[in-house]
This record gives C-alpha cells, sequence and structure tokens, in this order.
C-alpha cells in the first residue's frame, strides 16, 4: 500500500488523540467530538467515520470489501449509502449528507462541477467500467440498418461516451468527447440512425422495446439488472479510457478520513478483489 497512505492514517491518528486531550474534563455541548464508530483500531484508538454515497454495483460493493477488510486498520469506518441514480449522489455531497461519493466518471464530474457550480474535488481513476451495445434484434454491430433506433442516456458526458461507442463499432463518424444527438450531421450520422433519449436507468429497460434496435447501457446498470456482459454486440475499448471512475469530496472537506478512503481504494488489495471478482473484464482497476 502506498506510502502516503500511511501518512494519512498516521495524521489522522495524531487528529483524534488530540481531540481527544482536548474534550476531556471540557462541556462536551460546547466542544463537541468528532463522530465516530464504535469500533476501535488495533493501536486502541476511535475510527474517524467516513459517509460514502455510490451506486450499488460495483461501487458499493468494493467499498463494501474496504470496510470489511482494510478500513479499520487504517483509522476509518465506513458507512455506505447507496443510489439508484447518477444526480442525486452529487447532490447529497453538495448539502453536506456525505463526505465522498464513488459513482462517476471525471468528464461527468466535470460537466456536473460546469454545470451546477459545485466546489468538488477528486482523486485519480479507480476502476473503469466498460460501456456496451445490447441488442434483441442484432447480434452484431454490422447487422444495423439505417434508419434504426438507438436508446441512449440523455446526460451530457455519457451520451458523448455512447455516440463515441457507437462510432468505434462503425456506426458514426468524426465523434468527439463534446458530441450530442441533437447536433449529428449527416456526414456523422451516415447511417441516419434515430436517438431516444432518455435516463441511464430507464435505458437499460429498453433493450426489449420492439421501437429499439439497439441500446447503449452504461456497466454498472449492465450488472445491476443481471445482463451477461458477454450478451453485449459490442463493448467499448480499456486502453486509453478517459472514463475512469473516481472519489469526489467537498473542496471544504475537512474530514482526514476521505484520504485514507481514497489511498485504501488504490491499494493492491482493491485491484486483486477487482480482478477476482470481475474477471471477464466488467470492471477494470485502474
Amino acid at each position: 500500500m502506498r506510502k502516503l497512505l500511511s501518512v494519512a492514517a498516521a495524521s489522522l491518528a495524531a487528529t483524534l488523540a488530540l481531540t481527544a486531550c482536548s474534550s476531556t474534563g471540557g462541556d462536551a455541548a460546547e466542544t463537541p467530538s468528532p463522530t465516530v464508530d464504535d469500533a476501535t483500531t488495533a493501536a486502541g484508538g476511535e475510527l474517524q467515520e467516513v459517509i460514502v454515497g455510490a451506486s450499488p454495483v460495483p461501487h458499493a460493493k468494493i467499498l463494501e470489501f474496504v470496510r470489511d477488510n482494510l478500513a479499520a486498520d487504517a483509522g476509518i469506518s465506513i458507512e455506505i449509502r447507496e443510489f439508484d441514480d447518477y444526480v442525486l449522489p452529487n447532490q447529497a455531497l453538495n448539502d453536506g449528507e456525505l463526505d465522498a461519493n464513488y459513482f462517476q466518471h471525471v468528464p461527468y464530474f466535470e460537466a456536473e462541477v460546469a454545470e451546477k457550480g459545485y466546489e468538488f474535488e477528486h482523486g485519480e481513476g479507480v476502476h473503469i467500467e466498460p460501456l456496451r451495445l445490447f441488442s434483441s434484434k442484432v447480434s452484431d454491430p454490422a447487422e444495423i440498418e439505417d434508419g434504426a433506433t438507438v436508446a441512449i442516456t440523455n446526460d451530457v458526458s455519457n451520451q458523448a461516451r455512447g455516440l463515441l461507442l457507437l462510432q468505434e463499432a462503425g456506426l458514426l463518424e468524426n465523434i468527439d468527447l463534446e458530441s450530442s444527438v441533437l447536433e449529428l450531421t449527416e456526414e456523422q450520422n451516415p447511417k441516419g440512425l434515430q436517438f431516444e433519449e432518455t435516463q441511464p436507468e430507464v435505458v437499460v429497460q429498453l433493450i426489449d422495446d420492439p421501437a429499439v434496435d439497439v441500446a447503449v447501457i452504461n456497466a454498472n446498470f449492465v450488472l445491476t439488472a443481471g445482463l451477461n456482459p458477454e450478451d453485449a454486440i459490442f463493448s467499448e475499448s480499456v486502453e486509453g479510457n478517459p472514463y475512469a471512475n473516481i472519489v469526489a469530496w467537498r473542496a471544504d472537506n475537512d474530514n482526514e478520513g476521505v484520504q485514507v478512503l481514497d489511498e485504501l481504494l488504490h491499494s493492491d488489495e482493491v485491484a486483486e478483489f477487482i480482478e477476482t471478482t470481475w474477471p471477464s473484464g466488467d470492471v477494470v482497476a485502474g
């Protein structure tokens, strides 16, 4: 595990020790102690609680591994709050209901900050979930006919990502990170594909819709819905992928446990857990 983790854990332990000393003999109402878990570290110190918002799969599953195997030795306890959409976790973080969240990739984070003015920061990428194309009508992108209907998310960053995937599959041309379905030219969309935009959690429900020929599914919804990734007709490349998922926190965060958590998520133990739990590459560390 990284040296930075040891430094952060030591700093956290020192902070808690000083807090405990300063509150001895004082008025608890005037000098409230930090929120802590009942558990203690091997050294006998209190654990710093970190409340984290996460998508159920894979994010919450990864956090559960950290909570159950690594957190206490690093001086923290973890409370996981699950969210089924992509909007509420950032709102909850901004409102102070969470210390951090772990559900989004960097382009989505940047779009949210730009649009809503959130004062957030984030760590390095923890893992990548390849985006996939699913269809109940065809088994290969080459079989998709002109004018076919594509179900795709309506959020800006993931929509551009979906269009890039369709380009990788040979269905669109000259797509970039700023592309949207409303601005596609005939040159970019030579097959004249039609798009049905909706929330990402709804797109997964449209795979079998008779009006939909192919659906662009975010990987965590592939896992949550119990779909077999091997049934996808096309999958996003992982190499050079800019959509790594990250831990985010408020810029004014004063909970040192957040940095410890971020370090734990980049540990060799977590990388091994990801590889073992999703050996088919549904989730890729890094």
